[in-house]
């Protein structure tokens, strides 16, 4: 296939393995990401599966997989804190900042524009895609790569009758804080993987590396995840920030009020064990998950593909969310290599990427329903 235009849509960590890659093979990539400031800073730690590895080699950055924190064993607590259940099982947890921060090093700051933000696509027949931006610039495309993530826009043009998310019924509270804020009454939770499970509660927590990839002890953070039922009705109040803003899927973090703050920290005693409670005390700034499920019906039509979570938001219990993004890029980059002209290509790349990602969504309810 000769040389495309392509332009992704979404710099996080799908359209940053598609854009270091597709212009690897020789193609004219500009990826587009709408924030500003970039994404850096905005993730914690990640369970790596055998795709993340694969595409870390295909980059060029294997080294990244030993720059993790290995959890050397899985705990189960009851509401009193005591280990009922230890299973021996070792799990390596990554940073995704670093991850980040290395995969987006290898795109030329020209080919990486922040605050560009997508608001249309309109296809010319045979002819490349045109794409308006939200500055009121314009650009054209012989291929548009949806990575734009839960809210994706490039979706609603491939399917504008389906692609709404489905409320799953609950949310994520999430924290992450230095090691060393974590008491030492909760030091149980170190260097495992911890969990909790109640009708209603889903804990668990573990050790990521540092905001640098510092793996050493008292250098690491730890990040703990609350999955707690919410009414849909209530979800745009808990969405509402400090400042009256409401956000539409999740509230990051800074967004709490100091008395809503007070409040998750008043039903973690009643709620979760002493060591979950004290580690959910210790953040500052916790932010709201909304947990959602979106299956597309398509992954590509006419001169657009989706990959990762603007095709199949799967639940966060998966752990499977990156590694997913990481096989839908390997898999476009292929058939791209392989066929002669683009449609055989984009039709192959669904047929192989549409049953996985099928397969990891109904995985994912699968465990929510367990979890919840």
């Amino acid at each position: 296939m000769k040389p495309l235009r392509i332009s992704i849509i979404g710099g996080s960590l799908a359209g940053l393995f598609a854009g270091v890659l597709l212009k690897r093979d020789g193609h004219d990539v500009r990826v587009h990401e709408r924030s500003r400031q970039g994404l850096a800073g905005r993730g914690a730690g990640l369970v790596p599966q055998r795709e993340v590895f694969q595409i870390l080699r295909a980059i060029g950055i294997e080294h990244l997989a030993d720059i993790g924190v290995i959890a050397q064993e899985r705990i189960f607590l009851d509401q009193a804190g005591e280990i009922v259940q230890t299973i021996r099982e070792a799990q390596t947890q990554l940073s995704w900042d670093v991850l980040y921060e290395q995969v987006a090093a290898r795109i030329a700051p020209a080919d990486y524009r922040l605050g560009s933000q997508l608001v249309r696509i309109e296809a010319q027949g045979d002819g490349p895609a045109a794409l308006s931006f939200a500055d009121g610039s314009r650009d054209e495309a012989d291929l548009v790569i949806g990575a734009d993530g839960i809210g994706s826009v490039v979706r609603q043009a491939l399917s504008p009758d389906h692609a709404a998310n489905r409320y799953a019924g609950y949310v994520a509270w999430r924290g992450l804080i230095p090691e060393t804020a974590l008491p030492a009454r909760a030091s149980l939770l170190l260097d495992r993987f911890a969990f909790y499970l109640a009708p209603g509660d889903h804990a668990l927590g573990y050790l990521v590396p540092g905001p640098n990839g510092e793996t050493a002890p008292g250098k690491r953070r730890y990040n703990w995840v609350w999955y707690r039922r919410v009414a849909e009705h209530d979800l745009r109040a808990i969405f509402t920030d400090r400042d009256g803003h409401t956000h539409p899927i999740s509230l990051p973090r800074g967004g709490l009020s100091s008395e809503r703050r007070d409040a998750l920290r008043h039903d973690a005693r009643i709620h979760l064990p002493p060591p979950f409670s004290l580690a959910v005390a210790a953040e500052e700034t916790p932010s709201i998950q909304g947990i959602y499920d979106y299956e597309t019906p398509a992954m590509v039509g006419g001169r657009i593909a989706l990959i990762g979570d603007a095709a199949f938001v799967v639940r966060p219990h998966t752990a499977m969310g990156v590694g997913k993004a990481a096989g839908d890029v390997m898999s476009l980059r292929k058939h791209l290599a392989a066929e002669a002209d683009l449609e055989t290509a984009l039709a192959r790349y669904q047929g192989e990427r549409l049953p996985v990602g099928r397969e990891i969504a109904a995985l994912g309810r699968r465990l929510g329903a367990t979890a919840l």
